[in-house]
């Protein structure tokens, strides 16, 4: 078993440890798991809509590419019951878990895994690890075409500009005058933002060195002087035009029924 305490449940924090997983013991056949918002996109339906099968599929999440591109199979617990033993094995670990933390005094993060590493994982694999019935390693080992650090990353796609530029995430990169090709301009570049913080662009088979341009001064408005209001002079209603109410109107007249 692998584990490992992170500050919160993301899927950064899931690739930094699928990557430990594959660097130990390699590519496995399937992966088995639940069907979290990490692993497969569902479609938004009204409440009591039924999704049918007919529907556009959605594309992949970025744990799901990554897997996709290891030729790594991934399986859905589509309820409790097909995943009983898996938690099963969770109660296990969770009392047993917060008991050693206690008597450990782990109080920080780097404590609680630190004891992880050092005690509870070792006597899990010693003690309550079970022999299977086939005891064939299925692991496939990591080829030279699986870079792990290109895989296990955030990928996105771009339109590279007339003036060899991209944009990604509000910011403005610049595509070195060496990696220009042929079928550059307004090609599709593939932009993988890696977990040590650092960007690779890649167009088809090549890595392109790119730059951070700086980020261009805003235009600033010229505020012209306005002319002073014109003050409009409403005219007068001539509602009582040709209206006498004099005492020596004859056309004054009231009639009471």
């Amino acid at each position: 078993m692998l584990a490992r305490f992170v500050e919160h449940d993301s899927t950064e924090e899931n690739m930094r440890l699928l990557a430990s997983y594959l660097e130990q013991n390699g590519r496995p056949v399937s992966f088995y798991t639940d069907k979290a918002t990490l692993f497969v996109n569902t479609p938004k339906t009204k409440r009591g809509e039924l999704v049918g099968r007919d529907g556009v599929p959605l594309p992949p999440t970025q744990i799901g590419r990554a897997l996709k591109e290891l030729d790594i199979e991934w399986i859905a617990a589509h309820s409790p019951q097909a995943k009983g033993r898996v938690e099963r094995g969770f109660g296990t670990a969770q009392d047993r878990l917060v008991k050693g933390l206690r008597v450990a005094h782990a109080k920080t993060l780097q404590q609680a895994n630190a004891y992880l590493n050092n005690e509870f994982l070792p006597w899990w694999n010693q003690t309550l690890r079970v022999r299977p019935a086939v005891d064939d390693d299925a692991h496939r080992p990591l080829g030279r075409a699986h870079s792990l650090a290109a895989t296990l990353s955030h990928v996105e796609t771009r339109q590279v500009a007339n003036d060899y530029t991209i944009r990604f995430e509000n910011k403005l990169y610049q595509i070195a005058r060496a990696s220009v090709s042929a079928g550059l301009r307004g090609g599709i570049v593939r932009v993988e933002k890696r977990l040590d913080g650092t960007l690779a662009v890649r167009f088809r088979d090549c890595y392109l060195s790119v730059s951070e341009c700086a980020a261009r001064p805003k235009a600033v408005a010229v505020q012209t002087p306005s002319a002073l209001p014109r003050k409009t002079v409403r005219r007068k209603s001539d509602w009582m035009k040709n209206f006498h109410l004099g005492k020596n109107d004859s056309r004054r007249k009231t009639s009471i029924r």
